[in-house]
């Protein structure tokens, strides 16, 4: 099995262009790549679209980026720990789409398994609905919710070995693993880095399949 490139925050950054789609794992900040975010901060790159749970603290995580204003638009759940992020979204600098926090993670998912969307409730009768196409099945109506992708996903695991098979413990469980299998380059910032035959294979939560490089943490 051919070993994953182990490369620096900063070669992480660089491989991130004006104007690509990035989706970047955590919850609150938790079980985010810190280490990545803060060299795309010393990169200053720009009008970035971001896909995540929610936007950081202003001080952590995604919340960092948005300060520096390099996100030009967030797909997320919730944003309202960050409250620059409301103040750049009121003076139109930020376009903003809320998602509730299932359909997000389900139509992640929806693009790794390969599937046209998903069918959901949540949001019906809602701003959610706009612009989305409703189908019925068996008399219920149900809003088709369409895949997401990015170009990179930023990702945070526990454990990862050599060929990039990944291990998430507690809350880095959260969005980590699903967006891992949606963008084309993966990139996981890890706390430890593990020789190849060190963990048991039924401990993976993810195949190295889906990790292109790996960054450490420490």
């Amino acid at each position: 099995m051919l070993e994953k490139p182990q490369i620096t925050p900063e070669q992480s950054a660089a491989m991130i262009k004006e104007g690509m789609t990035i989706m970047i794992g955590g919850f609150m900040a938790v079980g985010t790549p810190e280490k990545i975010i803060d060299a795309i901060v010393r990169a200053g790159t720009k009008n970035l679209t971001i896909i995540a749970n929610d936007t950081g603290l202003i001080n952590r995580g995604i919340g960092k980026l948005i300060v520096n204003k390099q996100v030009s638009k967030m797909i997320a759940s919730h944003v309202g720990l960050n409250p620059e992020t409301g103040r750049q979204m009121a003076r139109g600098e930020l376009e903003m789409e809320l998602v509730p926090q299932g359909t997000l993670v389900e139509r992640i998912r929806a693009f790794g398994a390969g599937l046209g969307g998903v069918l959901t409730q949540t949001g019906l009768g809602t701003l959610v609905e706009q612009g989305k196409e409703k189908i019925i099945v068996d008399g219920k109506y149900y809003l088709l919710e369409k895949p997401l992708h990015a170009d990179i996903a930023l990702i945070c695991c526990s454990q990862v070995d050599r060929a990039g098979n990944a291990i998430f413990n507690k809350t880095t469980k959260n969005f980590n693993p699903v967006m891992a299998t949606a963008a084309d380059i993966v990139i996981a910032e890890c706390e430890n880095i593990l020789p190849m035959d060190q963990n048991a294979a039924d401990r993976f939560n993810i195949p190295g399949i889906f990790i292109d490089y790996l960054v450490l943490r420490g």
